[in-house]
């Protein structure tokens, strides 16, 4: 009798062991389930480009591109293959011999080049918060898993072989430190979930980023190397690379927000759309908004004459409260003294509504 019970304690220790190992290999292999709190990285005076690289900016027609781009230091002959409206933004150089239009601008660029080393060196030295790195999470190939918010070391290659998912909320930072190589499949893509921004994903790759074909890419790209866009990628975040090229061929480039929303509370019942505190103001002020139902929302700024000056938000987000700061010391924009107004368009149409919630406010700048 004693025997028997001593076999049956046995097996199940055996199996409660199993058990616990299969559960660890499925977390490992799904989901990275500890969350950290991370603060974003700051790209200075390089947040404002959707492109910038060191050596070469090439591209296949016909791409389009939201943000600035820049070569530095190589001269703006460097920059090819960009038609008049491929690009939503300022193209800089350090001499005139860019594409039409383009801006020689050699203090910015080198300020620029300056801030994203900086960058890049924050993201590769950032340790754990508050324990722990998650180390090599799928062997390398991060295809199929669900990453929540957090420092991700690779000691080597990042591959994603087929669809990650980022999940977590509109504050929520990811920073991926990459030893060699980035590497994303064709028609792979990066899928936001749960609120997560663009805008608050960094990814420090120690050589080359490669996008395949028709994929679909978010965060910020800080290469020390080059930076490829296939035939038809898709990139909401930037493309930065210090040292060498940046090539797209048939590409779209939308560089995200500056300012991240941050949500402060729980559904509203309502649309609203606060004064900004505090009116007047210098250099910042926050905007607080309201939406009751997800969907695509952006929040713009303009002047007295109705020109857009700058996007704060252009982002689908869920229902809740949310406060953006906006400082006029940011970014390569001059704001004189004056009246300026912003707008909020929330396109959240559940089942059964139509139609948009918009609302514009006046603020005064006062230096």
């Amino acid at each position: 009798m004693k025997t028997h019970t001593t076999n049956l304690t046995n097996n199940l220790g055996r199996w409660v062991r199993l058990l616990g190992s299969a559960l660890a290999i499925f977390l490992m292999v799904h989901t990275v389930a500890v969350s950290q709190s991370l603060v974003p990285v700051n790209l200075g005076s390089t947040g404002t480009f959707a492109i910038l690289a060191g050596s070469l900016i090439s591209n296949v027609p016909t791409s389009a591109v939201t943000g600035d781009i820049g070569l530095s230091p190589a001269a703006g002959s460097g920059i090819t293959g960009f038609g008049a409206l491929e690009v939503t933004g300022t193209i800089y150089a350090v001499d005139v011999t860019g594409p039409a239009g383009s801006m020689p601008a050699a203090t910015l660029l080198t300020t620029a080049q300056g801030d994203l080393t900086i960058a890049y060196n924050d993201a590769a030295e950032r340790t754990p918060v508050p324990t722990g790195t998650f180390l090599n999470p799928g062997s390398g190939d991060i295809g199929g898993l669900t990453l929540i918010a957090g420092l991700y070391k690779f000691t080597s290659t990042c591959s994603i072989s087929s669809n990650v998912t980022l999940s977590g909320s509109s504050t929520d930072v990811w920073i991926f430190q990459i030893g060699s190589d980035l590497n994303l499949n064709n028609n792979v893509q990066v899928i936001l979930a749960g609120g997560a921004q663009a805008s608050n994903i960094f990814w420090q790759v120690g050589t080359s980023a490669v996008l395949g074909t028709t994929s679909v890419f978010k965060g910020t790209i800080m290469a020390d190397q080059s930076i490829s866009l296939n035939t038809g990628a898709t990139l909401d975040g930037r493309a930065l690379a210090r040292i060498a090229a940046v090539t797209i061929a048939s590409s779209t480039i939308v560089r995200p927000a500056s300012t991240t929303a941050v949500e402060i509370g729980s559904a509203p019942t309502e649309f609203s759309l606060s004064q900004n505190y505090p009116n007047p103001f210098n250099p910042s002020t926050k905007i607080q908004y309201s939406i009751k139902n997800a969907g695509m929302v952006s929040l713009k700024v303009y002047n007295l004459l109705g020109d857009e000056i700058v996007t704060l938000v252009n982002s689908h987000q869920e229902a809740g409260s949310y406060s953006v700061s906006f400082n006029t010391n940011e970014g390569r924009l001059s704001f004189a003294s004056g009246v300026y107004f912003y707008r909020l368009v929330a396109n959240a149409i559940p089942s059964g509504e139509s139609g948009s919630f918009v609302s514009v406010k006046k603020f005064v700048l006062i230096k």
